[in-house]
């Protein structure tokens, strides 16, 4: 079965189950829900662990091997395997044949990447649904991050003026484990005291962090402000920008394609999922830029990414980061410097 990470303590107080599928990209969701199953296993006197890393070169038989040995003493085992790729390889043939029938005195964890669609379609996943369960893990979106991190503080005893929480929202959004880091240190800093902004500002470093995928989307959602500031922060930490700038490309093709090409009548959804959109967060940012912006900009656009690339690659005076700043102003329909 499949389910939420905020139902997994009330299923595991139910009982334990033969498998455990953690998945997703960020680090301390991955590891809560990780040491919430190995807290109820230890309890359960599942107490013998053993940990495999599942790289290319990985024995997979030796998983095999470790399922149908028996315990010695009786122990109860714990079967940890890291899926680091999210792909299982010649381990799916090996999982097919452990979850026909799991043994009883060995639970296993999978702690892997997120999974793409195309892995959730095979046998082993399909049997895992059947003696199993699968956590899901997502990043947060920003938007929802102020709530996120309310509800953390909250479940910590901190309390946070509105000021003080829209500034840990601002240094703090998406990096969720620095945001767990940050609040504990406000624990002890401020001993059960109201948190206010000075307090925040004395003790919080800016810790924000974001990847090339997030910027293509809030570039195409015309959100320059909060672009420029991602921009800054990705110049920041040395990112190469060719790799958002292929991404960025290929979109801004995609949009003039939507404008022009979409057949009458058909749902600009359907039409981007037959061309491989399936996120509905990028869909949507697609989808608005279509709407908002002329064919003129969006022209302007695809030409200010080949100067983008050459500023990358050198051959210009200005950085690719300067560039990309006057393309957010494009793409939220101002004019650029």
């Amino acid at each position: 079965m499949k389910t939420q990470p905020g139902q997994l303590p009330q299923l595991l107080k139910k009982g334990l189950a033969s498998v455990y599928l953690i998945s997703g990209d960020e680090p301390l969701l991955v590891q809560e829900c990780c040491d919430q199953i190995r807290a109820a296993a230890r309890e359960a006197g599942y107490l013998d662990r053993l940990t495999f890393h599942a790289d290319n070169q990985f024995d997979w038989n030796t998983v095999a091997d470790e399922c149908n040995a028996l315990s010695l003493f009786a122990e109860k085992r714990r079967i940890e395997i890291h899926l680091p790729t999210g792909k299982l390889g010649d381990g799916r043939r090996v999982l097919e044949q452990v979850l026909q029938s799991p043994p009883e005195d060995v639970i296993l964890l999978l702690i892997s990447a997120r999974l793409d669609a195309a892995e959730t379609k095979r046998k082993w996943y399909k049997e895992l649904q059947g003696h199993g369960v699968h956590v899901p893990l997502w990043p947060v979106e920003g938007d929802k991050f102020p709530g996120w991190l309310q509800q953390r503080a909250t479940s910590k005893g901190l309390s946070l003026t509105r000021g003080a929480l829209g500034i840990l929202a601002e240094r703090l959004e998406g990096n969720l484990l620095a945001a767990s880091q940050e609040l504990d240190r406000l624990t002890l800093l401020t001993n059960g005291k109201t948190i206010d902004e000075e307090t925040v500002e004395q003790a919080v470093q800016d810790s924000a962090r974001f990847n090339g995928f997030e910027l293509v989307t809030e570039l195409l959602s015309g959100k320059a402000v909060h672009a420029c500031r991602m921009i800054g922060v990705l110049e920041q930490e040395g990112e190469n920008p060719l790799g958002l700038l292929t991404v960025l490309v290929r979109d801004l093709h995609l949009i003039v394609e939507l404008k022009t090409a979409l057949p009458g009548g058909e749902n600009p959804a359907s039409f981007l999922k037959k061309r491989g959109v399936f996120q509905p967060k990028r869909s949507s940012a697609v989808q608005q830029a279509a709407r908002r912006l002329s064919l003129a900009q969006l022209h302007q656009a695809i030409n200010l990414c080949s100067l983008i690339d050459r500023a990358a690659k050198g051959f210009d005076d200005l950085s690719p980061w300067h560039h990309l700043r006057d393309l957010s102003l494009i793409l939220a329909g101002k004019r650029a410097s």
